[in-house]
């Protein structure tokens, strides 16, 4: 038994396509989510992103009401520039596949489905997913930060020479985002939203929760504000 989840996002507005496709997706992959329009599978997507728990794939039909596919493409590149897709659409337009080229669509399923020949693609996917998963440095559970602090993923919790620091948990929070994906700079959205499950808190709210963390790190900072950007944690080991 494999140990690797493989999670897919399907997005498609018509019934019976989506009934097809979900049933065939769950034959193959462990976790397969559905979204009816391109809206909801953006919102789905940025929910799933937001709780580190990424897709494989997005399989995703072209019109769609609310929010149309390639638009959602778009929008999800701008979150995670490496997500793959495949396209599943009526309308076999040579302008739909021209605008997907630089979108990391890997594949086009172009309807009514041939079921022979999208499952001997999706087991392809699959596979070299799970090759992909292989190969993936495994994540160190205690992350040296710095001489003298470190952080415990499994725990989420702070350690300055060994000695736990105390924090609240909407600072435990913030340092439980700047850890996820360690090297990537977060936006002030970003920690809001993973903070406080709402974007719209203040500027201020936020900075008080980084002052007070960076009060009690003080001593050996790793906390770095990147003007104009957002934060993250810069490592010294």
């Amino acid at each position: 038994m494999n140990e690797y989840i493989t999670r897919v996002l399907l997005v498609e507005d018509e019934e019976d396509a989506r009934e097809i496709l979900s049933f065939y997706l769950d034959t193959i992959f462990d976790e397969v989510q559905i979204a009816s329009d391109g809206q909801e599978g953006l919102e789905l997507y940025e929910k799933a992103y937001n709780d580190n728990k990424t897709f494989d794939l997005v399989l995703t039909d072209i019109q769609m009401p609310n929010l149309d596919g390639l638009s959602m493409i778009e929008d999800i590149t701008k979150i995670n520039e490496d997500q793959k897709f495949i396209i599943v659409s009526a309308y076999k337009d040579e302008e739909y596949l021209f605008k997907s080229i630089n979108l990391n669509v890997i594949s086009y399923f172009v309807k009514p489905l041939e079921v022979k020949n999208m499952m001997e693609m999706l087991k392809k996917v699959k596979s070299k997913v799970l090759e992909d998963k292989s190969n993936e440095p495994v994540e160190e559970v205690i992350l040296k930060i710095n001489n003298t602090y470190e952080y415990n993923r499994k725990t989420n919790l702070l350690y300055r020479n060994g000695e736990l620091v105390d924090l609240s948990k909407k600072e435990k929070l913030l340092i439980e985002a700047l850890v996820k994906n360690i090297k990537e700079i977060k936006t002030k959205e970003y920690l809001k939203e993973f903070i406080w499950k709402d974007s719209e808190t203040s500027d201020a709210t936020m900075r008080t929760v980084i002052k007070r963390v960076k009060d009690k790190i003080v001593d050996d900072d790793f906390i770095v504000s990147k003007k104009g950007l957002g934060y993250l944690i810069e490592r010294n080991n």
